[in-house]
């Protein structure tokens, strides 16, 4: 239990954020967005770093206004990066999109619909288009929610977190069920086909039977996809969460448990279990394989880019990894500059690329196969395949990896622990800084 309760990546990305650099540019992005294949399929993912008030559990980029006028100041800068960055990108189809925070639902309804038309005009969107938004239910009203509907949501994820009183109050989050229940029927009624619900454990006054009923309830909503995060506690780096009563986080053991209490609910109910901390409806495309992992977790979104727009924002190309200025103001700045917000990125070597290939595997499919990796990685194949040797006859993963004809597949005891058994494959891991959350 103790060495996998020590921080490790989400791996979200690999290599991870941390790892950054101002090496990589605005110059350096827009040479590899006009290098990117003509037809390419891209993922978008817009950033709203708004909140209507701050969840003192939160790690996103974002702050709290109670005023307008810096979002309508922050939508400028955001249209004219879209107008920058589908400059290179005409032949290019976007098939998915995303909008997360933040609090998307911090846009005014002629908003909303104003920065969807954006960004249809400026990039190439297939009719098709999976189009998803995260939502603050506290703060919706139904112009609001008219104005998704018309900019052609598709996907509804809600932050949910734990319906209990006391675990609210502990987290500066108030938020009833039939609040809840609300949005979810109201978009349901818009023809809204797919609705995810983020869930936490491991949060302030949490117990085994909070978790228990907070997910009996989140089923009476028939979400179509369950997201269950641990929560990341890093005072260090998030103030905020120097506001919730520490000695009443739960430990590793309790954490572990409240996990599997609320996955072992979810998959009694016909939930496929994705990864590690995603469940599905057997219907669902989530549930179906041939996922992939990237910053908004588990998703069937497989294409070769994903562009960030925003403040805080981190795109995806085949050359590396961009993230865009944090502070609104120095991402309004850059835009104004030099027409891209790019503060830092890393370009991949192949060792990255062949590490991100075996981690992202892992992630998705909780197997490794040393053919597989041999066809994938050429010349990085033997340090990775040593990595994979130790892993296999480490004493503490003996009850969470099974030898398989060329590797090793991750088994249920392990699952809660893939994060900790990917870190084996992390070059960049060994002697960083603590920036990473508890791998339990």
């Amino acid at each position: 239990m103790t060495a996998y309760g020590t921080p490790v990546p989400r791996y979200t990305s690999y290599p991870t954020a941390p790892h950054f650099s101002s090496e990589v540019d605005h110059v350096q992005y827009a040479s590899w967005l006009s290098a990117l294949p003509t037809g390419s399929d891209l993922s978008l993912y817009v950033h709203i770093p708004f909140c209507h008030q701050l969840c003192w559990y939160c790690g996103c980029n974002t702050k709290a206004t109670r005023h307008y006028a810096p979002v309508a100041r922050y939508l400028r800068s955001l249209e004219a990066e879209i107008d920058q960055v589908g400059e290179p990108l005409p032949d290019h189809r976007v098939v998915q999109i995303h909008w997360g925070g933040g609090s998307p639902n911090m846009l005014a309804p002629t908003d909303i619909r104003a920065l969807s038309d954006t960004i249809r005009a400026r990039l190439n969107v297939d009719r098709d288009a999976e189009f998803a938004v995260e939502m603050d239910p506290r703060h919706l009203d139904p112009e609001q929610i008219r104005a998704f509907g018309r900019a052609g949501i598709s996907r509804l994820s809600l932050g949910v977190q734990d319906f209990n009183e006391a675990v609210q109050a502990a987290i500066g989050r108030e938020q009833s069920f039939e609040m809840t229940r609300r949005a979810v029927d109201a978009f349901r009624d818009l023809g809204v086909a797919s609705i995810n619900i983020d869930l936490m454990y491991g949060l302030p006054r949490q117990t085994t039977e909070s978790v228990e009923q907070t997910a009996a309830q989140v089923l009476a909503l028939e979400p179509d996809r369950i997201a269950v995060f641990g929560y990341a506690h890093l005072p260090q780096r998030m103030k905020h969460q120097r506001l919730m009563p520490a000695q009443a986080l739960p430990n590793a053991a309790e954490r572990l448990a409240q996990s599997a209490t609320i996955g072992q609910i979810l998959v009694d109910r016909g939930y496929v279990r994705v990864g590690f901390d995603h469940y599905a409806k057997p219907a669902d495309r989530l549930a179906a394989g041939n996922i992939a992992r990237n910053f908004q977790g588990y998703t069937t979104d497989r294409c070769s880019a994903l562009i960030g727009i925003g403040a805080s924002a981190i795109g995806r190309l085949p050359q590396g990894y961009v993230q865009n200025a944090v502070a609104v103001a120095d991402y309004a700045r850059r835009i104004g500059q030099d027409g891209l917000a790019t503060a830092k990125g890393i370009a991949l070597s192949s060792e990255d690329k062949a590490r991100a290939y075996v981690i992202e595997q892992l992630m998705c499919e909780l197997r490794f196969s040393a053919i597989e990796v041999r066809e994938k990685c050429g010349a990085s194949a033997d340090d990775i395949l040593r990595d994979a040797d130790r892993v296999l006859e480490a004493d503490e993963n003996a009850d969470f990896v099974e030898r398989t004809a060329d590797g090793f597949v991750v088994t249920e005891r392990g699952r809660p622990f893939l994060r900790s058994i990917c870190a084996h494959f992390d070059a960049y891991l060994p002697g960083s800084p603590a920036l990473h959350s508890s791998g339990v």
